[in-house]
């Protein structure tokens, strides 16, 4: 069965969802594909901090203000080293929060709108396939969850089919660079059945390794503490975990984490990778499927939906005003704020994390970067900017 449209998706997380949302909005159809069932993607459990605009984009487009009813706004942070915390104030700084909203609600809200507003959304599928990328017509072949052979002819193909795409791997390795670094550590991280242990984000430089001190709702929290990429998460014991955690978080001031039930563990790579260009015929990529950042400074889901804004944007000058210079557009602009993205997440990553070979200058030179980046209102403002979000361009 061969269905004809004017863009097809190849991914139905966040940043697929959101461009077929933001195109609907503009007139302009859309089929979305994605293998994984509706109900897989909403029970992968994935953390959530957003910008400011990506909290606005959400409201503003009609897509849920459930992010505002249900969601916590993070006036700031902690960063905590010599056993005390520093508060970078966010709000005071720039005059926004971040906003603390799991990115499964993300997809449940985006997920609802699609079906509110008739999309063309299909979950479930399997054996996708993207073909004629250079053609006028390219096309997505797959075989739908009723087990029937489906094609797709659309005229402007998105890949946002996550960090194994698919689509990507379709640009010939002569016409793409990518970039990629992977870092000696991981992040160990549980959701534990347990109140809040502060009120915000607590990020901890240790002599015994980093550790976030995150959260999840009220009664459910997420903690992470750096370990090796190779850890066998079933040979730790909820009593190990706890006492390695507070060990990390111990100071003289006598802060400690409120403890409970741990009812997940896992291990969690770190990665950067930027793949240019982010279009190559009719295929433009978006989100992971172009590029990835550690989690440190939570830009991932945030890049991933600024990508589409600005992917959303061109391709209604293409389509509506028939503008097809306007597509050449869509890689550069997005590729600026990947690589602030990148720097910012390096950053944060390099300053808080204990690299397995550092020497002790090494160490002492991190104490000395976090004092003078907390004693600096120049300094916290710039982390304050990355973190909540730079202006759109």
């Amino acid at each position: 069965m061969i269905t004809n449209t004017t863009v097809g998706i190849v991914g139905g997380g966040p940043a697929g969802l959101m461009l077929s949302h933001l195109l609907g909005l503009s007139g302009i159809d859309s089929v979305l594909v994605d293998h994984r069932t509706r109900d897989e993607i909403e029970h992968t459990v994935r953390a959530g901090i957003l910008e400011a605009d990506s909290v606005r984009l959400l409201v503003d487009t009609g897509v849920s203000d459930r992010v505002h009813r249900e969601g916590h706004a993070h006036a700031g942070i902690s960063l905590r080293f010599g056993g005390e915390h520093h508060r970078v104030d966010f709000e005071q700084l720039t005059g926004e929060c971040a906003w603390l909203y799991p990115q499964t609600d993300v997809f449940v809200d985006l997920a609802d709108a699609r079906a509110r507003d008739g999309g063309d959304v299909r979950f479930g599928v399997r054996d996708t396939r993207v073909v004629d990328l250079t053609s006028a017509r390219p096309g997505i072949l797959f075989t739908d969850a009723d087990g029937v052979a489906q094609e797709v002819r659309c005229d402007h193909l998105v890949g946002a089919d996550g960090s194994r795409s698919v689509c990507r791997h379709e640009i010939p390795d002569a016409a793409r660079t990518q970039y990629f670094r992977e870092y000696p550590f991981a992040w160990f991280g549980i959701i534990t059945e347990a109140p809040h242990s502060a009120p915000e984000l607590v990020y901890t430089h240790s002599k015994h390794g980093f550790a976030l001190i995150s959260q999840r709702t009220e009664s459910l929290q997420r903690m992470y503490f750096q370990c090796d990429p190779d850890e066998d998460v079933d040979a730790w014991t909820d009593e190990a975990i706890w006492a390695e955690l507070q060990r990390r978080v111990a100071g003289p001031d006598g802060f400690t984490l409120r403890e409970g039930p741990i009812t997940e563990k896992t291990v969690l790579r770190f990665r950067s990778f930027v793949n240019e260009p982010m279009r190559w015929g009719n295929l433009l990529l978006a989100g992971d499927a172009a590029h990835t950042v550690p989690p440190t400074g939570a830009k991932g889901l945030n890049l991933a939906l600024a990508d589409v804004r600005v992917l959303a944007e061109v391709l209604e000058r293409a389509v509506l005003k028939h503008d097809r210079d306007a597509l050449d557009e869509y890689g550069p602009r997005a590729l600026q704020r990947v690589w602030r993205a990148q720097h910012f997440s390096y950053w944060m990553t390099t300053m808080l994390h204990t690299l397995p070979d550092a020497s002790p200058f090494d160490v002492r030179r991190q104490l000395g970067e976090l004092e003078s980046l907390v004693a600096s209102e120049a300094g916290r403002r710039y982390l304050a900017e990355g973190y909540t979000g730079w202006p759109r361009r």
